[in-house]
């Protein structure tokens, strides 16, 4: 289908885009990498009468180390994500997480901070920055703020985002040195979304888990940070017994909603799978 007429806009700094949300209003949206909102349009679910690019704002975009944080531009690419040497030394969770993103054409025009603020459940960013326990930095025409991403997440494509604001960079703590990590995606074809999947850090102390970080995609109206699952690893040996009760406090928080990718119960076994999956790997990286 052909898009409801719309005004297109391409400021070059982020108070001109401030300034366009705030003459607009709710007739206008942001456009980042256009893989979520551009198909919605197209099909008239989103009609938009002012389109706001925000692709020419050059301090939208870039990735620097600052003290103990990694700060990502939020139109920075799922491609610049990968090729950085910086995450691949510091947060290679986030490289392993943005190489399961689609494929190589939407890489390359995908952003991180676009996918963030869809807040569809079924984009892996989400559980990454929940796993990662990132922090938004959200900028509007009263000033910025800081919002946690465990606090970011309200419902299906809801978020914490105002009326006016801009998601405009995201900021990630270093992970402890020995971390292990690891993403765990099940998908039915190269570029879908998931069927379920698992982000995990880990940490290891004296042969036990000192501290996991466990995180769902797709299995929910909302990404999914399994509290419980963590809760009860610490201090424990990685081991069958272990795993299995891990992976089943996962899956006891999932709500999943059955679709062309399986039934309820199906996804919630996968989810339960993934994070099994996704500890081991990340013990494996964390004993290496």
């Amino acid at each position: 289908m052909i898009p409801h007429p719309f005004e297109y806009h391409a400021p070059t700094s982020l108070p001109d885009a401030i300034a366009l949300l705030g003459r607009y209003g709710d007739d206008a949206r942001l456009l980042a990498g256009g893989h979520s909102l551009l198909p919605m349009m197209k099909l008239r679910f989103a009609q938009p009468a002012h389109l706001i690019d925000l692709g020419r704002i050059p301090d939208l975009r870039g990735i620097a180390e600052v003290g103990d944080e990694i700060h990502i531009g939020a139109m920075t690419t799922e491609n610049q994500l990968i090729w950085s040497a910086l995450l691949h030394q510091k947060v290679p969770l986030l490289v392993e997480g943005a190489r399961a993103i689609a494929d190589p054409q939407v890489r390359y025009r995908g952003t991180i901070g676009g996918d963030i603020s869809h807040g569809d459940p079924g984009n892996d960013h989400p559980a990454l920055m929940l796993a990662l326990d990132a922090t938004f930095v959200l900028r509007g025409a009263q000033g910025e703020r800081l919002v946690k991403a465990t606090d970011f997440f309200f419902g299906l494509y809801a978020t914490a985002l105002q009326p006016g604001e801009v998601l405009t960079r995201i900021q990630v703590p270093v992970p402890a040195a020995g971390t292990g990590w690891a993403y765990e995606k099940l998908k039915r074809k190269i570029g879908d979304f998931a069927t379920a999947a698992a982000a995990v850090l880990l940490r290891l102390q004296g042969g036990k888990v000192a501290g996991a970080s466990i995180a769902l995609t797709n299995v929910a109206a909302t990404p999914l940070k399994a509290s419980a699952a963590e809760d009860f690893l610490v201090g424990q040996a990685l081991d069958d017994a272990s795993l299995a009760e891990a992976a089943r406090l996962a899956m006891e928080i999932c709500d999943p909603v059955a679709d062309q990718r399986g039934d309820a119960d199906y996804k919630r076994a996968m989810a339960g799978e993934m994070t099994r999956r996704a500890l081991l790997k990340a013990h494996s990286r964390a004993r290496a």
